[in-house]
């Protein structure tokens, strides 16, 4: 259950970052390098995550991990804080509506605040709205071994993203 909501989680981020992908505004690219994550919402609770990156992981990760053509609106807005995220995403059954801010240097910090409204959830008949926060800091170089794309998990388990085109 705990994994479900994680994923959730990390799904609805997905969907913020990938509202970039069409929009006349774009981010900036992160650091390369290992960044650290913290993921928070009252339904999941606090999980850190740590990923492993370089520029063409990084902008596989701000297309939503290929997300971004099963959205039906995509804006991305640079105001004088950050960025403003609107979204209309559909994963099969999931319909994800939503909105985000997104702030930070891209260098050292990055904070995502999330506010979407997912239907078709699995054993939900109403729409359930989830709040998310995402704190991310760059920690340092990745470590030896890790490949660009490496996430690590909470629990120590290293999940292989998809690779970008090397």
């Amino acid at each position: 259950m705990h994994r479900l909501s994680l994923r959730a989680g990390f799904v609805t981020a997905a969907f913020a970052l990938s509202a970039a992908t069409a929009a006349a505004d774009t981010l900036p690219p992160r650091k390369p390098g290992l960044w650290e994550s913290k993921v928070s919402s009252a339904e999941t609770g606090e999980s850190t995550v740590r990923q492993c990156i370089d520029e063409k992981t990084d902008k596989l990760a701000e297309s939503g991990f290929g997300t971004a053509q099963a959205c039906s609106k995509r804006l991305l807005t640079k105001t004088g804080t950050g960025y403003e995220t609107e979204s209309d995403c559909k994963i099969g059954p999931i319909s994800v509506t939503g909105k985000g801010l997104i702030s930070g240097d891209f260098n050292s910090r990055i904070r995502i605040e999330t506010t979407s409204i997912l239907t078709g959830l699995p054993n939900q008949k109403e729409p359930v709205t989830r709040k998310t926060v995402i704190e991310a800091s760059w920690v340092g170089p990745c470590e030896k071994g890790q490949s660009p794309g490496d996430v690590i998990l909470p629990d120590g388990k290293v999940v292989k993203m998809p690779a970008a085109s090397r």
